[in-house]
């Protein structure tokens, strides 16, 4: 099991009112080696900046967040911009939230998927960014993700090198699928990504916002996280959180709670 902050890495939604200088500056402070970014903070802040700003802090980025949404107009153009965005910051990952029907049934949402991965994974291959299919909650495959099971996401991965295509793993969205951990050892190195949340009742009204910082729920994190590592995934362990009620503290604060959080769970 994974202990100390060697593998933890610091998603900017977690504390997603904090400006990016200041969450390079807090978490280069407090010995984070890594950090998960979003393309709108990126953005805003400017892409060379970003880049610069997370180098010259001694940081790595584990991954960025997100590619997707296939049922859009603009699916094509907008990830490959994603993908040019990944490599300039130094991320190995693109996560994929693969997006929700838009106005099709779910077969054809669900075949949009496949034939953007294959439309997309030369180019990303190319770039030496990796894809890694987020398989999200049930709940969501209206709105943000057709892909609903870590099953599901590894079928769609399979056509493609492993190198080019593979899955991201958030607590969150897969804890209850009895598959989860059987899959889990089946996808080895298909493991792309890793992020911690958890399942905290009762919901909220805006489900999207019902997450906890890891050990506040009923995530079995101990068994997840032994089950990726004998799996064989060695990367960057990220804790990513959406939650109001985080959002609205200061992001110091929201650090180092994370931080604890994630040494309490990781040496379960």
């Amino acid at each position: 099991m994974t202990q100390g902050l060697e593998r933890f890495s610091f998603n900017q939604a977690t504390a997603k009112h904090w400006p990016l200088p200041d969450v390079v500056d807090g978490c280069a402070a407090a010995g984070v080696r890594s950090v998960g970014l979003w393309r709108e903070p990126v953005a805003s802040y400017g892409l060379s900046r970003s880049a610069a700003l997370v180098r010259e802090a001694g940081l790595s980025v584990s991954s960025l967040c997100r590619g997707g949404f296939f049922g859009a107009d603009d699916w094509l153009d907008d990830n490959k911009l994603a993908i040019d965005e990944a490599a300039a910051l130094g991320s190995p990952v693109l996560v994929l939230v693969c997006g929700g029907l838009f106005g099709r049934t779910l077969d054809d949402a669900r075949s949009r998927v496949a034939a953007g991965l294959e439309a997309l994974a030369p180019y990303a291959q190319s770039a030496g960014v990796r894809l890694a299919i987020e398989p999200m909650h049930p709940m969501f495959a209206a709105d943000r993700s057709v892909v609903a099971t870590l099953r599901g996401a590894l079928s769609l991965a399979s056509p493609f090198p492993v190198e080019a295509v593979g899955v991201a793993l958030d607590t969150y969205h897969v804890w209850w699928d009895e598959q989860v951990f059987p899959l889990i050892a089946a996808a080895g190195s298909r493991i792309a990504c890793v992020q911690l949340a958890d399942w905290v009742l009762p919901l909220p009204a805006d489900v999207l916002l019902g997450r906890g910082l890891p050990g506040a729920g009923c995530v079995e994190f101990g068994r997840f996280l032994r089950a990726v590592d004998k799996a064989g995934y060695t990367g960057p362990i990220e804790v990513e959180v959406f939650s109001a009620s985080l959002w609205a503290r200061p992001g110091k604060d929201v650090l180092r709670e994370t931080i604890a959080a994630y040494e309490t769970v990781t040496a379960q």
